[in-house]
């Protein structure tokens, strides 16, 4: 079970074997029925439904999410693009973020450390919608100083350990 958790306390998280199988399984698929969970841990439904609650709690869950496929939604393209703000506008960093996020077609939002300060996932339904992205939201931004898109070939998530 997680040790030193207090609420929302992250940081002193201490996952044990258990708890690390059981977000695999989650990661895998955050859909399955406690029950399911439980009987392929080897736990009873009540323990696992205790980690559950305490990796949630604890903040080890952040969040659950659903991922849908952009092109069922005609987005048939998407591209990063990685953004470099002024140095004279390092204080609009936030500010930027917080309007990027609410874009249509932004799926992700990068916060870097390195040449870049951003990159932004974005899908779109094809190469004259990104550049009207990047023209609009990007070159007209005064806090922006330079932009390169690569386009995505391919994306998929990793199925690394905990």
């Amino acid at each position: 079970m997680l040790n030193g958790t207090n609420s929302r306390d992250v940081a002193t998280a201490q996952l044990d074997e258990l708890d690390r199988k059981l977000l695999q399984l989650l990661a895998k698929n955050s859909r399955r029925t406690n029950n399911s969970l439980a009987e392929e841990l080897g736990i009873a439904a009540s323990t696992c439904l205790a980690r559950l609650n305490a990796l949630r709690d604890s903040g080890v869950i952040a969040r659950f999410t659903i991922e849908v496929d952009p092109q069922v939604l005609g987005q048939e393209l998407e591209a990063l693009i990685f953004v470099r703000i002024r140095p004279g506008a390092r204080h609009l960093m936030s500010n930027f973020a917080n309007e990027m996020r609410s874009k249509p077609g932004v799926r992700q939002l990068f916060f870097l450390g390195g040449v870049d300060d951003f990159v932004l996932h974005v899908a779109v339904r094809n190469s004259s919608d990104v550049r009207q992205f990047v023209l609009d939201n990007l070159s007209a931004n005064p806090a922006v100083a330079t932009t390169q898109t690569s386009l995505v070939f391919e994306h998929s998530h990793g199925t690394g350990e905990f």
